[in-house]
Formats: structure tokens, sequence, C-alpha cells
């Protein structure tokens, strides 16, 4: 399915990032990140500065995308929620619709259950966000025509004739 091309002006950036940095502190996550599913970072809030946030964005994606792999073998659409438990860190990965993956990274300071529960509340607000952009920019898309699109095939006889 083809989509249109997604864009975020500043106002929703602002409110994008005020979500993700409320759900780190409520969290007490190490690290919240959301990224579209073709790898690309679209925010990220919380003390993990220094991680590659390039790799873990098209890691994360990739990771969606295997996943998604395994859910049709099962006969579902998808699983909409992965976790992966590590020693020190823990990753909590849930869809946001069709197009975007909330990663939230915590450790031994929160557990799952308070991460899915501010997920769940924060999930709605970014999916809110999302879909307010993506109706603006094909708004946008609409009313931006193309400059081809008042030359007609008369015109263009006209251009190469005699």
């Amino acid at each position: 399915m083809l989509q249109t091309q997604f864009m975020m002006r500043e106002e929703d950036s602002r409110d994008l990032q005020a979500v993700l940095e409320r759900l780190a502190v409520d969290a007490r996550a190490r690290g919240v990140f959301v990224v579209d599913k073709t790898g690309q970072l679209i925010g990220e809030a919380g003390e993990m500065m220094g991680v590659d946030s390039t790799s873990l964005a098209s890691l994360a994606a990739g990771c969606v995308a295997a996943t998604g792999g395994l859910a049709l073998i099962f006969g579902e659409e998808e699983f909409p929620t992965h976790y992966h438990q590590g020693e020190r860190d823990n990753l909590h990965i849930t869809l946001l619709g069709e197009r975007m993956i909330l990663l939230v990274v915590f450790d031994e300071r929160s557990s799952l259950g308070l991460v899915r529960l501010r997920v769940k509340k924060a999930g709605g607000e970014l999916a809110r966000i999302f879909e307010e952009a993506r109706k603006k920019s094909e708004a946008q898309a609409a009313s931006t025509a193309s400059p081809f699109a008042d030359i007609t095939d008369d015109d263009i006889d006209n251009l190469f004739s005699d």
C-alpha cells in the first residue's frame, strides 16, 4: 500500500517531544524512542544520549519486521507488543498504528507493569499526534497541485508545432 509522505510540523514535533519526555519520567525509563517502520528515528527522550540512535532505529524496525513474519506463520496479523529482557536493560516495543514504533528501554528502577501502564497512556497521545500530522500532510499534498495540472494536450501540440 502506497502511503503519503509523512511530515511533522514544528508544533507536532514539540507535542511529540513533550509526550516522550513525560513517558521517560513516568515510566522511570532510561530511554524512549519513536521510530518509523523504515528505521528512521522520529524522536527520543531520556538519559541514553550516548546510544547509537541510527543503529537502534534500524534494528528496532528490523525486529518489528521479523516479528511480523513470525505473526503471519501463526495466523496473526502482527504482534503489536514485544518485550526483551536482558541482564541490565529491558526493551518494550509497541506498534503505534501502521507506521510508528515506540521503544522504551528500562532497567531495575522500573518494572514491566509500570512501563506497560505508562506506554498505554502515552501511546494514545502519540497516535493522536501522528494522526493529526498525517491529516495535515494529506491536506497539504491535496492543496499543492502539480505545476503541469493545467497543461493540456493542445498546449503541448502548440508548443512543438511550427
